[in-house]
């Protein structure tokens, strides 16, 4: 806002840096004196001439922006709200995610409407359900289990069998638009501190990064599919429960190996891992 309102001033012909510094915006942590400092400047009329185009075509791809936001409310508006959303509103959001240009559309109470389930509850999926909508629509229908799902991805293994003896168990080249997000949100986990982000970070420990990319996209494509088809709300204590078993084995075995070889493990106070 406040750079907005000194380029306004700028190409309207004031050149004090004392008085542009007064658009200001409240927010902004700069002092007037310190912004005042920055404004010194020799404005040259091609450089002028050059800003006025930049803030033209700025102005020009805003416009186009709120178009595309309309549209994109026309298109939402034509799926009608779920029995489940009709049944339950949806929650405030105990993530706020501040943004600088906010879209037009609500799209989180819109996606909310249509599928019944808040899917911007799973980690890494923040900006990720518009996408995943686009591409697969109000319902999963088409595919009787999350196995088929998954395949249609191709995030599972292909195992490639001849004679009775396993060829290959490599996934298959599947170009995917909804794959693709799904690897992208798996990346993204690698420093969350949810129960999926300790399942990436276990999966790369002890199959490389890319392997552990596609065993937690997988992992997300079947908690698409049971969030979307049974339209209950996703429940972190599952996929926590599931890690703290692994994490206890994992104790449990290093503390066998460690008496086979005449060593006792002490916990070290005041630490954890995930």
């Amino acid at each position: 806002m406040t750079g907005l309102a000194i380029l306004d001033a700028l190409l309207a012909g004031e050149r004090d840096p004392a008085v542009l510094a007064q658009h200001r915006d409240p927010r902004l942590k700069a002092s007037p004196a310190t912004l005042a400092k920055a404004l010194v400047g020799d404005y040259r009329p091609e450089h002028l001439f050059t800003l006025r185009q930049a803030v033209a075509s700025f102005r020009h791809y805003q416009r186009l922006v709120a178009v595309c936001d309309q549209e994109v409310q026309r298109l939402l508006d034509s799926f009608p709200a779920t029995e489940a959303a009709l049944a339950a509103p949806l929650p405030p959001d105990p993530r706020p995610r501040p943004r600088r240009f906010a879209p037009q559309v609500e799209l989180r109470t819109e996606l909310y409407r249509i599928l019944g389930v808040d899917l911007t509850q799973v980690p890494g999926f923040a900006t990720l359900p518009l996408a995943l909508f686009a591409e697969l629509g109000p319902t999963l229908a088409a595919f009787p289990s999350s196995k088929h799902f998954a395949s249609w991805l191709g995030l599972c293994p292909d195992n490639r069998i001849s004679g009775g003896q396993v060829l290959a168990v490599q996934t298959r080249h599947v170009k995917h638009r909804v794959a693709q997000a799904l690897r992208t949100a798996a990346q993204s986990l690698h420093r969350s501190q949810s129960a999926l982000g300790a399942y990436f970070r276990r999966m790369r420990a002890k199959l490389g990064a890319p392997k552990a990319i596609t065993a937690t996209a997988h992992k997300l494509a079947r908690i698409i599919y049971h969030l979307i088809t049974t339209r209950q709300p996703y429940d972190e204590s599952r996929l926590a429960a599931a890690e703290a078993d692994h994490r206890r084995h994992s104790e449990s075995r290093l503390r066998a190996q460690a008496r086979v070889l005449g060593f006792q493990l002490v916990p070290i106070a005041g630490q954890s891992v995930s």
